[in-house]
């Protein structure tokens, strides 16, 4: 079963936080900081400031 992640992510640049999901993680950050989600679009640069690891998908949403 494909791992999936709850992460937080910052722009120190805007003092915003963003909480979002993924089961690709490098690839989501990666798009956050191309400014290729409508959410943190111009927002960025991004930091990661956390990661949390689930089993599934479902359970990863939970946290949102």
């Amino acid at each position: 079963m494909k791992k999936h992640f709850t992460y937080i992510i910052y722009s120190p640049k805007y003092n915003l936080y963003y909480i979002g999901s993924t089961s690709d993680l490098a690839d989501r950050i990666k798009r956050h900081n191309e400014n290729r989600s409508i959410y943190t679009k111009g927002k960025g640069p991004w930091e990661i400031k956390a990661i949390i690891e689930f089993d599934n998908k479902s359970e990863s949403y939970r946290l949102n």
